[in-house]
């Protein structure tokens, strides 16, 4: 018997003009306590390109469609449990940027509206400090670097994380 394919999922690393990121604050559906940070996205969808993915989700998540998309920066597998399953992702992440910065998650799916709790934009040097749990778990060293030096020429693949 065969492993399940990878779920492709498109995430976004997006920036203000402040150089903030935007940040999801997840929880299990039925256990708020249990609560991390993670930047918007989802996966694909039929034929959907990853980039047609990104910006759906970013859209459906926080109501941004004033962006500008910009390359892969990282590539990371990754396997969690929630809500009663475990799910096993393949996850590009894309960089773009925004003037918009209030957000409306007008297009949550029910289990989305039972585990999402907000948004909120970080510094990173408030993510640096953080003491809340935040995916990619590297987040706020890989923003700095991307603040520093720019995106990099080919996306990073970035270290499997199983939860």
């Amino acid at each position: 018997m065969s492993a399940a394919p990878l779920r492709r999922v498109a995430r976004v690393v997006l920036l203000d003009p402040e150089d903030r990121v935007l940040l999801l604050h997840g929880h299990e559906p039925d256990d708020p306590g249990d609560d991390w940070w993670f930047t918007p996205g989802g996966g694909l969808e039929g034929d959907e390109t990853h980039e047609e993915a990104a910006l759906r989700e970013l859209a459906e998540e926080t109501g941004v469609t004033d962006v500008e998309l910009g390359p892969v920066l990282w590539r990371r597998t990754c396997s969690f449990p929630f809500d009663g399953r475990r799910w096993d992702q393949d996850e590009w992440y894309y960089l773009a940027r925004t003037a918009q910065t209030t957000t409306v998650a007008a297009g949550l799916t029910e289990l989305e509206r039972r585990s999402v709790a907000g948004a909120r934009w970080w510094t990173c040097r408030e993510l640096a400090g953080a003491h809340e749990t935040v995916y990619p778990t590297r987040l706020a060293e890989l923003l700095r670097r991307l603040l520093d030096e720019g995106p990099p020429a080919a996306p990073e693949v970035l270290d499997t994380e199983i939860v």
